[in-house]
Formats: C-alpha cells, structure tokens, sequence
C-alpha cells in the first residue's frame, strides 16, 4: 500500500473514532469491508498494488474504463422531469443543477461501490465511502444511520464537521413517535492529519446550521427516508454478507485485472525491444587507413549498432530483428477482457481490442448484449431508487427552511436506449411518413434540424396545388 492511501486510512480511522466518541455510536462496516473497498479504489485511481517498475509492470487503468462505460450507459440520454407547481420548479432546479455531475456520481459509486448523495445549500453533493460511516441499517440493509465527513481549509487552519443522521424512537404525550435527527460538531486543527479540536459552530463556514436538528411530520408519522439517497451496486455482497455497502463493479475481476496489465506490459516490453540491432566488428570502429595509434575515429554511429569483439573477418557485421509475438499475446489479452467484462455483469466480446468483432448495429447489441442491457438496467434502478430518496430529502428541507412552496411532486425518469440506431430510426420514421401516420413536418424536426415553423411551411409549400377546370389555380 502507498503512503498517500496509508495516510487516508489512517486518517478514516481518527474520523471514525472521533465519531464513535461524540455520538455513541459505532461503525457497522467491517475492517474485511473496507479494505476491499480501499484497493478497488486504488486499482481505479491507476494505483494497483501489483505495479512493479523494476520489472516493467504498468497498469493500462482498465478498472477506470469499465466505470466509466458504465457510466456513460446508465446516464445516456437521461432527462429528470419534476412537475408538481411551485415545489415541481423549485425541485426541478435543483436536480438541473446537477444533471452534468450524474455520470461522475455513477462512475465513481461504479468505482467504489457505494455513494451516498444528500442535499447542501448548493443543491446536490455525493459523498464516498472514505467520508462516511454507517451506524444504522433497517430489515432490509438499507442505511438508516450514518455519520458524515466535511473539511475545508482556511488561514492555514483545517476545519471538519461530523454530520450524524438517524432515526430513534421517543414518547411524547403517550404517544410513540419516530424523529429524525441531524446532529453536527465541528473540529479546527493546525495539521490536515489531524482531526484537531472542538470548536463551536458559529466560528466556521457552518454557522447557520444548528448544532441538532430534531426533524418529524407534522402529524408525527416517521419520516418516508432518510434524508440522503444511496447509490448501490447491483450485486450481492460477497466479501461482507452484513455489510450494506455495494461492491465496485470490478471488485470480482480484479485477479484478472492483474494478468491483464502483465499480458499488456509484457506485450509493450515486447515491442520496446524489437528494435533492430546491428552487431558491427570492432575493426569497423577505426580509421585503419589513416590511424597509427589505433584510435577511435570521430563517427557518431545509430543508437542501434553495437560495436562487439569479433572472432573472425566473417563475423565483423551481423543484424538481428527480433520476432513478434503480438498476434498470439492479442488473443489472450482478448480472453482477458472478455473475462473480466463479463464478470464486470456485460456479455462476452463487449470490451475487445480489435474493433472487428465488436460492437456493430442495434440489432447486434440487441440479440447478443442481452447481458449488457439487463446489467445496465440493474444500475438504472439503482440510480434511481437513490435520486428518488435524495430528492425527497431536499423536499423536506424546503420544508424545514421555507425555502420553496408546499406542494406534493412526481418524479418521471426517461433514459435513452442503448440500442439506438440513428439511421435505423431515420428509416423507421420515414416509413411511418409515407403509411401516412405521421406528419413529414415532424420527420424534418426530428432529423433534418428544422424549426417547426420552418418544416410546415417547407411541406405545405411542397404541396401540389389545386386547378380548376380551365386550369386556373
């Protein structure tokens, strides 16, 4: 492990510690847990643990390719549409705000298995495992209690808050109610290892929030959700049965992952060294005609001649060029990817390095990525419960600080088809314009770039006109 993700661990722990002391609690995630999670991000970051300059292994960082396609296909062609007055817009506005952040936010809980997204005064913000720390989980696993992290620097001073959000049980009146409660410290420190000491509130950044927030309905029902929303993996947990946290997308690959930067940095090596040599006699070297004394003449020779102590006049000049093997080494490095992309939850072939066999129509995708379409369906889901809890979150702080009018919303997602064909689709419209059942205006909108002003009258223009019977229009 590096010093700098030694240095980040040691500094987790002081934050867990520190939260364990000021709020009673303790952290549910395991120490198995969390160092799957610390080199799943090490691998992502570029910073495996196999790297070995020394003997030449280097790592292609395909971790981070596979988040990232992910990413790209979960949010491809996303649209957030919030409708419900005044508190519709005013949600609509947040969520806009953040609408070029979601594929980062997707990528990175790919990368590490879990994030938590949770409303600020700047609207939306994601949070990685490294800053936060489960307390609670209801019946199903899901997070109810967690203790979040938040630093910032100013004057040479290091400021951090720790933001415990859950649940409990109290009487009031006789009665049992269910309050949710956000509750904050604040520490300053000289040093960024160092979580330092308490400080009030009011003296940092975070003075406008109260030290404990006791949140409940009017009507002193339990609140629907947290206020946070958590983006999960898909898959099952395997290195953790209890654990509430999601694996990285890669996390069963990671083996494979390792043979693939040797079988990459061995065929590179490979290629480096295939260089031309020429073996050049040493005779070769001198000015015999010129020299008495046998010296070196003054001719600068290419980097790839070797001068070499030849045996015999027949062996002064010999070329050596080297054989490659890149063919042999493409195919296994293909039935590395193949590996790894499948066990990453997308089908055979999806991630090769000859372009030949890979992707080629939407019919393709749709008869042999059936794997591929399902995986990304899982993550869409996922994505989704999570944006839902997160913005009902931020509803109930318009509530708490009247900041938008009271008023119920609905949430539509819509994301666009992996499958998409452009010039298929193009086909299929034009089709439906010649049956007649829709209006070629909007075939002109949809694919020609035209204003829906400028495609009606284009059509009506094109119109045959009407005669009469001498011929007058």
């Amino acid at each position: 492990m590096g010093i700098i993700a030694t240095v980040k661990r040691w500094i987790g722990m002081i934050f867990k510690k520190q939260a364990e002391q000021d709020f009673r609690v303790k952290d549910t995630t395991s120490a198995q847990m969390m160092a799957k999670i610390t080199e799943c991000a090490n691998i992502y970051r570029g910073t495996p643990y196999w790297v070995d300059p020394e003997n030449r292994i280097k790592t292609i960082n395909f971790a981070k390719s596979v988040c990232s396609e992910t990413a790209r296909l979960v949010t491809l062609g996303i649209k957030i549409q919030i409708d419900g007055g005044a508190r519709g817009e005013w949600l609509q506005e947040q969520i806009n705000k953040a609408y070029y952040s979601l594929r980062h936010w997707v990528e990175y809980g790919c990368a590490y298995g879990t994030i938590i997204i949770k409303p600020t005064d700047e609207g939306f913000d994601f949070v990685t495992p490294f800053n936060f720390m489960v307390t609670d989980t209801d019946g199903n696993n899901n997070i109810t209690g967690v203790v979040f992290r938040e630093s910032y620097t100013e004057n040479d001073k290091y400021y951090t808050r720790l933001e415990y959000h859950h649940f409990t049980v109290e009487q009031e009146d006789g009665e049992t109610v269910y309050p949710y409660y956000i509750e904050n410290t604040a520490y300053v420190s000289k040093s960024s290892n160092s979580i330092g000491d308490p400080i009030s509130m009011t003296e940092t950044k975070w003075a406008k929030m109260a030290p404990i927030k006791r949140i409940i309905k009017f009507n002193n029902e339990r609140l629907d959700s947290a206020l946070f929303g958590v983006f999960r993996t898909p898959a099952a947990n395997n290195i953790d049965l209890s654990s509430s946290l999601g694996l990285p997308v890669f996390a069963e690959s990671v083996e494979e992952m390792k043979d693939l930067d040797i079988a990459y940095s061995r065929n590179a090596g490979e290629v480096y060294d295939s260089e031309k040599i020429i073996l050049a006699d040493d005779r070769l070297m001198y000015d015999s005609g010129k020299s008495l004394n046998g010296r070196v003449a003054d001719v600068k020779m290419p980097h790839y001649v070797k001068n070499v102590f030849g045996n015999g006049p027949e062996e002064f000049y010999q070329e050596i060029t080297p054989q490659l093997n890149t063919a042999t080494r493409l195919d296994g490095i293909n039935a590395l990817l193949s590996q790894i992309g499948y066990k990453c939850g997308f089908s055979n072939g999806y991630f090769v390095f000859n372009e030949a066999t890979g992707i080629q129509t939407a019919t393709g995708v749709e008869a042999e990525q059936q794997r591929t379409i399902q995986f990304i369906k899982d993550v869409r889901d996922k994505l989704e419960c999570c944006l839902n809890d997160a913005i009902y979150a931020m509803s109930v702080y318009a509530d708490l600080y009247a900041i938008a009018p009271v008023g119920v919303y609905e949430v539509v997602y819509d994301f666009g088809d992996i499958t998409y064909n452009r010039e298929e689709d193009r086909a299929r419209w034009w089709s439906y314009v010649v049956q007649g059942k829709v209006p070629a205006w909007k075939y002109f909108v949809k694919f020609e770039g035209m204003t829906e002003d400028d495609a009606k009258a284009m059509v009506t223009e094109a119109q045959p006109k009407e005669t009469g019977l001498f011929g007058e229009e």
